[in-house]
């Protein structure tokens, strides 16, 4: 029996995607919260298999903060996000912070059990869409953005200022005038604006 835990703040989708999981007679909700703070005692007291965890909690902790948290403290515990979200930000950061998969809650039930089922084996396991973004990443690497340079993007959405960016990523002016430079080049732009655009409309980062 593969038990798994789901961690959403919207109780009734939670108490549904239950009920959906339950259904498999080798699937079993052993717990849930949409509570960040209950997550890590959880899984700690109930042992699932699998998390199923959203990114967005309402919380200032996010769900790849917790994702990180649960890998370090229950290594034995996969954890395979399941939200609304699929940029390459979301997804980048998702799969460094030790998610096993990554599958938008707009899946079929059946691919979803699968994933469950894969996930709780190790096994990576993602939706048709992440896939796909994926793997336009690996193939064209001259013309993808690394992970610093996608949170230079983020942070560049929200307004932060060069100095600003050199404070919040402890590198200087002149490392981040270069981060941005590799940016305009690999996106074809020539300013801030535009390169958010861009991001905001290729799927690269949301605002």
């Amino acid at each position: 029996m593969i038990r798994v835990m789901l961690v959403d703040d919207h109780p009734v989708l939670r108490y549904g995607m239950a009920g959906l999981i339950d259904t498999q007679d080798d699937l079993s909700v052993v717990a849930q919260t949409g509570d960040v703070d209950e997550v890590i005692l959880l899984a700690a007291t109930q042992t699932p298999d699998v998390v199923l965890m959203d990114l967005d909690l309402g919380a200032e902790i996010s769900g790849i903060d917790l994702t990180a948290r649960l890998r370090a403290e229950s290594p034995g515990t996969r954890v395979l996000v399941f939200t609304t979200y699929d940029t390459d930000a979301d997804i980048v950061r998702a799969i460094e912070a030790g998610a096993t998969g990554y599958f938008l809650k707009d899946s079929r039930p059946a691919d979803l059990f699968a994933a469950i089922r894969s996930a709780a084996a190790g096994i990576s396991a993602l939706s048709p869409t992440i896939a796909t973004r994926l793997l336009g990443r690996t193939q064209k690497p001259d013309e993808t953005l690394t992970a610093r340079e996608i949170e230079v993007l983020e942070l560049l959405a929200r307004g932060y200022s060069n100095k600003e960016l050199g404070h919040a990523l402890f590198v200087s002016e002149g490392t981040v005038k270069s981060h941005l430079h590799h940016i305009y080049t690999k996106l074809r732009v020539d300013s801030r604006g535009a390169a958010i655009a861009h991001a905001v409309r290729e799927g690269i980062v949301r605002i």
